[in-house]
């Protein structure tokens, strides 16, 4: 039986599960596009395990979608309506928490809206790295908007202070590392590109 209380856990089960069954593939077939086990898989499917930010990354690369979309698909299954006209209040808004290292994912935009925006809480401390994949078919801007994010763009590291943006280029693999003391909020801004 499953201990996990977050009903976004659960959302996020429902939506790996659709993603994986709308491209018929078993578990063995995303465990290889993905690099996650099978196992872990099967735990999140059934809403026993919550996935990391890093096991999230790898999903949503091997479905060729952003890690925003993919949140965005799942907070979006339970929302009737379009969200256009709608305020959604921040106290009532899904918020997504790494059980792995705190970091906390809020959407701003519903999936319908054409451009994904989402709110990041990222930890001191905390390194989140995603595979390049994850960042296929999406244009993307990361801006900070309070504290200091250490942005690894493949090789090249960018300190980002409040204020600073960065519009990502080609896919490669990333990480997002706050190594200060305090926590760091950022935004990411992301459009698609060539539908998957």
């Amino acid at each position: 039986m499953s201990n996990i209380v977050d009903p976004l856990v659960g959302q996020i089960a429902s939506r790996i599960r659709t993603e994986r069954e709308r491209r018929r593939w078993t578990l063995a077939q995303l465990a290889d596009a993905s690099g996650v086990s099978q196992a872990m898989i099967s735990r999140i499917e059934r809403g026993e395990s919550s996935p990391t930010a890093v096991v999230l990354g790898k999903l949503s690369a091997a479905f060729q979608l952003s890690v925003s979309s993919l949140l965005a698909l799942a907070e979006g299954a339970r929302e009737e309506t379009d969200g256009l006209g709608e305020v959604r209040r921040q106290a009532e808004a899904a918020e997504w928490r790494d059980p792995a290292t705190g970091y906390r994912r809020r959407q701003i935009t519903s999936p319908q809206f054409p451009a994904e925006i989402a709110e990041i809480r990222l930890p001191a401390g905390a390194r989140v790295p995603y595979p390049a994949a994850a960042f296929a078919f999406v244009r993307q801007v990361v801006w900070v908007l309070d504290g200091r994010l250490t942005f690894h763009d493949g090789d090249t590291v960018h300190e980002l202070d409040a204020g600073d943006t960065i519009e990502l280029g080609e896919p490669t693999e990333r990480v997002f590392a706050n190594t200060t003391d305090t926590a760091c909020r950022y935004a990411v801004v992301l459009t698609r590109g060539i539908q998957p």
